[in-house]
């Protein structure tokens, strides 16, 4: 893996904003109703891969392109990250290898099919996939860029809540899902930059994979034990090691827990409710605050629709579960 990484400075923060800017229209930050509060969410679901994590790839290609203007890449992702590789690489003129585990997410797969990379699907865990991306890596000498532990990727990540801050100022409490820690340490390093010391920001994991949760509490990656859960984004191991292990961290930020059934329940309120049709990842921190996991009933809490791309059967699949 690319090391050592470091936390991006400012300049790599402005030249994210800079190629954010340049490619993508600002997400929208209005406010839905969840169990009768009013609630601030920014809508990543509108971004052209139907996730965030467009942000993050197109600094990063874009960083890799100027330090090596061949224009080779290499990934490995649950689905999310590769669709903004494999769109980066597609508007920036890079070639791509995207290696997602064999049982990724059809939605996200078939999605990542219709453009021009290499795809590769190995193993049955996203650790597989690094795994087989890092040697490919090695064995190629390209450029691998981490979903989440890469110092232009955590830039990129870090402009959804610069926009979120200046579309919606009085924001008070931030609720952001959690899997490798690159949102969130982007966040954590955007409400340092603009001053936002007052910003409270608490991270949200599935309670059946929840890795940083216990990294943090000491454990290493390997200890960790993952069960099955819808919010694939966030399923899975991080890295020993990883620069937004370090961020997290140093923020004291905290993680709550949030348990499969209320994240189903999740993704059925907002399609019910709210007419908005989130992934398991983005329902885990709708989850915290419907459940007020956040412990904070008072203030003004927004938190990131961070991803739309679920499959159809499995959305059907939980809309039933709330039959009578």
């Amino acid at each position: 893996m690319n090391s050592p990484v470091l936390p991006p400075t400012s300049a790599q923060l402005e030249e994210a904003r800079r190629v954010v800017a340049d490619h993508l229209q600002p997400t929208p930050s209005p406010t839905i109703l969840i169990n009768g509060r009013s609630v601030y969410v920014k809508l990543e679901t509108l971004q052209v891969t139907g996730s965030f994590k467009i942000r993050g790839a197109l600094a990063a290609v874009d960083a890799a392109l100027r330090a090596e203007p061949t224009g080779r890449v290499i990934t490995s992702s649950a689905g999310n990250h590769g669709l903004g590789v494999a769109h980066a690489a597609m508007i920036l003129g890079a070639r791509a290898t995207v290696v997602v585990p064999a049982n990724a997410s059809v939605a996200k797969v078939a999605k990542l099919r219709q453009y021009d990379i290499e795809l590769i699907q190995v193993g049955s865990s996203y650790d597989d996939a690094q795994e087989h991306a890092l040697k490919l890596a090695a064995e190629r000498d390209i450029h691998y860029i981490s979903p989440f532990n890469d110092t232009h990727v955590i830039a990129g990540q870090a402009t959804v809540l610069d926009e979120m801050l200046t579309q919606v100022p009085d924001i008070e409490h931030l609720v952001v899902s959690v899997g490798g820690g690159g949102l969130i340490s982007g966040s954590l390093l955007t409400a340092d930059e603009r001053g936002r010391s007052d910003l409270r920001i608490t991270g949200v994991q599935p309670q059946n994979s929840a890795a940083m949760f216990h990294v943090l509490r000491g454990a290493t990656m390997a200890e960790v034990v993952h069960d099955v859960t819808i919010a694939d984004g966030l399923a899975g191991g991080g890295d020993d090691g990883a620069a937004t292990n370090a961020i997290i961290a140093q923020h004291h930020t905290p993680i709550v827990l949030v348990p499969e059934d209320d994240i189903r329940a999740a993704v059925r309120h907002g399609a019910e409710s709210n007419g908005l049709i989130f992934e398991g990842s983005a329902s885990a921190a709708y989850a915290a605050i419907a459940l007020d996991l956040i412990n904070d009933p008072h203030s003004r809490v927004g938190f990131f629709g961070t991803g739309r791309n679920i499959s159809s059967e499995l959305l059907i699949q939980i809309l039933s579960e709330g039959r009578d």
